[in-house]
């Protein structure tokens, strides 16, 4: 899963990243970009871990890029965010950070903040449009073999532009899987799904905020506040659990910020168990279980036989995999079993 985290000059983006991914502040990137993985907690892969006790527990990981703050305020630092905008389009995901605090004397506007970034992302698209509608217009009446595919994009192209123009996000105009098809090599960022982190003053760390008419409803709309969680991330267990207790905070930033990118990407997480190791898998909800095979090498996928599989529930609540066998709760599925989430399964094959 990779995302790219967004925010404009003073957001606490950076902040907001080290406390989901667990890094110290104070390394380099905050004028470059920067790449962070953070792992992704999951008591269930801690349990299994415990329970089978392999010489490693791997977790499943967010691939998260960091980007410099941008700015608005003329067409030099427009020009410049569009350019590092650009930068992102491979990204699955967009993480906006809005600052929703108060700082140096600069009173906090998130609402404006948000709805400044949202349209200079929709801009950047239109750029892109432009771009291509215009060397489409040079291709399609020179004979190729590419030729009807060519004439089919522009028209596209063209209704993508007007629906830009209409101040609308692409993904309102795209009318099937086809037009999806071709237009999604180009990575227009509103085609991409979107979460946006309000970050918090510390004094309200759960301030909710009215995104009607900014934003779509099925956007997930997080509030936190990075200082605090950033200090949260750098403790012990123990300490962050009487430290967020003391706060009244139920769960850190790392499991909202995963939660949220999982929804809007629908992904859900399959486990393995071995000597070797115990891990989590992310795979898109609706995934087979041949192809969740796949996600683990191409070789188990080619010579699947079966998947024996057993739920995380049923094996934390008997016990042991011994325990859920008796109870007749372990299941033999075949190739086109679409795997749950929570799903604990061990993959026969033969090649």
């Amino acid at each position: 899963m990779k995302t790219a985290f967004l925010g404009i000059t003073g957001s606490g983006k950076s902040t907001l990243l080290a406390a989901v991914s667990g890094r110290q502040m104070g390394q380099p990137g905050a004028a470059q970009i920067e790449e962070v993985i953070a792992k992704v907690p999951d008591e269930r892969l801690d349990w299994l871990f415990n329970l089978y006790k392999p010489k490693k527990n791997v977790p499943a990981t967010i691939d998260c890029i960091d980007l410099p703050g941008v700015s608005f305020t003329d067409d030099h630092t427009r020009a410049a965010a569009r350019r590092l905008l650009n930068q992102v389009r491979t990204s699955e995901l967009l993480v906006l950070v809005i600052r929703a605090f108060d700082n140096a004397g600069i009173k906090a506007e998130p609402l404006k903040e948000l709805s400044e970034l949202m349209t200079e992302i929709l801009l950047a698209d239109l750029e892109l449009v432009e771009t291509r509608i215009e060397k489409l217009e040079k291709q399609v009446n020179k004979p190729s073999k590419d030729q009807a595919r060519q004439k089919a994009e522009l028209e596209i192209q063209l209704k993508l532009r007007q629906t830009i123009e209409a101040e609308k996000p692409l993904k309102t105009a795209i009318a099937n899987d086809l037009e999806l098809e071709i237009v999604k090599p180009l990575g227009f960022l509103t085609l991409k799904p979107i979460v946006v982190v309000f970050n918090t003053a510390e004094s309200n760390p759960a301030q909710s905020f009215d995104t009607a008419g900014i934003i779509d409803s099925t956007v997930p709309v997080i509030s936190v506040c990075a200082e605090i969680e950033y200090e949260i991330s750098q403790l012990d267990e123990k300490s962050r659990i009487d430290f967020m207790k003391d706060l009244g905070i139920n769960e850190p930033a790392i499991k909202k910020f995963v939660k949220s990118c999982y929804s809007s990407l629908g992904f859900i997480t399959f486990l393995t168990f071995g000597d070797e190791q115990t891990r989590a898998w992310q795979i898109k909800a609706g995934m087979t279980a041949v192809d969740a095979a796949g996600k683990i090498h191409s070789d188990i996928a080619r010579g699947f036989i079966r998947a024996e599989t057993m739920h995380f529930d049923d094996l934390k609540k008997l016990g042991d995999e011994k325990a859920v066998k008796a109870a007749g709760k372990v299941r033999l599925e075949g190739k086109n079993y679409v795997v749950q989430d929570g799903d604990v399964i061990l993959f026969r094959f033969n090649v």
